[in-house]
């Protein structure tokens, strides 16, 4: 049974996202991918070039902001930590992106366009002015990304301690006072 492009394309996706997870961006190999996939080498080559390419490719994390629904602005702050610790902890893919990133140009520019073009339309609905939007979502990244960094990869000792409500406590207003606070 010979399967269209979009299957085939589909198959491979799906064993380079269980492969970068597994084994992270460094240890995945094409070969490893084509052999988890059941297809030659080759069609992962044909179809994405390199291992770059396939990793920006199966690397399209959706951060699945649409769960904050009609979050009250005054409420946002607190909303956005418990989100992000939530995405943290339910997708290995969202840590192997940014461990990636740490040492890779194109998982970094990657993990950077997947936070412009999700979290900043979010944060422009909520900010009182759009024009700030890009600076105050840049700041709710670093704060995501660094609590990402420090609790689920270097695991910190105190950082993986905290709970949710104390991590929800602790960086809900500074996330707050990004969005909705007077630029100083």
């Amino acid at each position: 049974m010979r399967r269209s492009s979009a299957e085939t394309m589909s198959i491979i996706l799906a064993a380079a996202r269980e492969r970068f997870a597994a084994d992270g961006y460094e240890r995945t190999t094409i070969r490893a991918v084509a052999a988890d996939a059941n297809i030659d080498p080759a069609m992962v080559m044909r179809y994405f070039g390199s291992k770059e390419k396939l990793f920006a490719a199966a690397a399209d994390f959706d951060l699945r902001l649409d769960l904050l629904g009609d979050v009250p602005r005054e409420q946002a702050g607190p909303a956005f930590v418990r989100h992000f610790l939530r995405r943290w902890e339910e997708d290995e893919a969202l840590q192997v992106l940014l461990r990636t990133g740490v040492t890779n140009d194109g998982a970094a520019d990657r993990l950077r366009e997947i936070f412009a073009r999700q979290l900043g339309p979010v944060v422009a609905r909520i900010v009182a002015d759009p024009t700030e939007a890009p600076a105050r979502a840049a700041l709710v990244s670093a704060q995501m990304l660094g609590i990402g960094l420090a609790r689920y990869l270097l695991r910190i000792p105190a950082a993986a301690a905290l709970s949710e409500a104390d991590l929800v406590a602790w960086l809900g207003p500074t996330i707050q006072r990004y969005l909705t606070a007077d630029q100083p």
